[in-house]
């Protein structure tokens, strides 16, 4: 079994590199010959960790199939100096693998008691969002612009490992190590990508609100909340999305949500209609401790569909009843509205909710 030790200069790149990857954290990749630890060998894994300014990247490296269990072993003693441990994909494939491979040999392992950052399934929440052809690590490396010098994928490493076994040159092992070493030094450097998490997830700063006018295709002119946000961590790209009357943009240390008002007469549907009477001249229903001295000819009794009173004002969309009373422009109709009162204009709380809310919305559905 091979040993390699590369020490690097480091600096955290971001405020969230820094709250992520302490010096108790480890990233970690592995390389094996498939997916089944039943029928395949683990024959590299590699580490990163950081001591103050310096950066460690260790291999431990099989040069053959049955150097395996002391690749595991030499890990398993590495990883009793963390309790932190960040992967890409790791608890999908590389942490049940392992696991597989510990019963396997009778290692004792202690895999339940880190904590985890995946990096894959956290941003798997929101891909939608970020729009990328795929998920896969060198992916999120180009998208961030982080360059490679490794050529290969980790399913045509399996040959030329075959191959290592058969003939261990030099330049065959230097293919091997590379692919993993780029895997966990670019590691640290994908973490800036969960800022977007972390906004999307209601982790920012402030949130304040304000009118906007705009004149819109038409040339109408036409109005919008804009929730100006301030995020806990930069951004390291410009996003942006568009989803019905809702206008999302990210980039830096700015977000801003813009949403479109609504200015009509909507309808607010009292609950028990069975206690109301239906005014067809007046299209509106009232009590029926009211509207029983109406004349019976001008009176219906009340359906849920035509229990409403209807109240021209300023609305912003809901998807969920985030606020009451909530309107409606019809009884069967699934878009919510709350009005934006004089009273909601003043409430920051209240629009920090709704932040939240509207950026929920995004990652749930864009």
């Amino acid at each position: 079994m091979k040993t390699i030790v590369h020490e690097i200069p480091y600096s955290p790149a971001s405020n969230l590199d820094e709250e992520i990857f302490t010096a108790s954290s480890v990233f970690f990749d592995i390389e094996t010959t498939g997916f089944s630890p039943a029928h395949t060998s683990l024959y590299l894994i590699g580490c990163a960790y950081h001591i103050e300014q310096m950066l460690y990247i260790k291999q431990f490296f099989a040069e053959t199939p049955e150097e395996e269990k002391e690749v595991l072993e030499q890990f398993l003693l590495l990883l009793d100096g963390f309790d932190t441990i960040i992967t890409f994909n790791g608890i999908g494939f590389d942490i049940p693998y392992l696991k597989a491979k510990c019963n396997t040999y009778e290692c004792n392992e202690h895999f339940a008691d880190f904590t985890y950052v995946d990096i894959f399934k956290s941003i798997s929440q929101i891909k939608h969002i970020l729009q990328l052809p795929n998920y896969k690590q060198k992916t999120i490396e180009a998208f961030l612009g982080i360059g490679r010098d490794d050529l290969y994928s980790g399913g045509e490493l399996i040959e030329i490992y075959h191959s290592y076994t058969k003939e261990p040159r030099p330049d065959k092992l230097e293919i091997l190590l590379l692919h993993n070493y780029e895997d966990v030094l670019d590691m640290p450097a994908l973490l800036p990508v969960l800022s977007y998490v972390h906004l999307f997830y209601g982790q920012y700063l402030s949130c304040s609100a304000s009118i906007s006018e705009y004149t819109d295709y038409k040339q109408q002119e036409k109005k919008e909340l804009i929730l100006s946000i301030e995020p806990e961590f930069s951004f390291p790209k410009h996003i942006s999305c568009r989803m019905g009357s809702v206008y999302f943009y990210a980039k830096g240390k700015k977000c801003t949500l813009s949403v479109r008002l609504e200015e009509d007469a909507l309808k607010y549907f009292f609950p028990n209609y069975k206690d109301y009477y239906y005014l067809p001249t007046e299209d509106v229903a009232l009590h029926k401790s009211v509207a029983g001295f109406v004349d019976k000819e001008h009176r219906l009794q009340a359906s849920a569909a035509n229990c409403y009173t209807r109240k021209f004002s300023c609305y912003l969309p809901q998807w969920d009843i985030l606020f009451t009373p909530f309107f409606k422009r019809d009884y069967k109709s699934k878009e919510l509205f709350f009005e934006l009162t004089d009273e909601m204009k003043k409430n920051r709380e209240g629009f920090s909710r709704y932040a939240n809310h509207v950026l929920s919305m995004i990652a749930a559905t864009y």
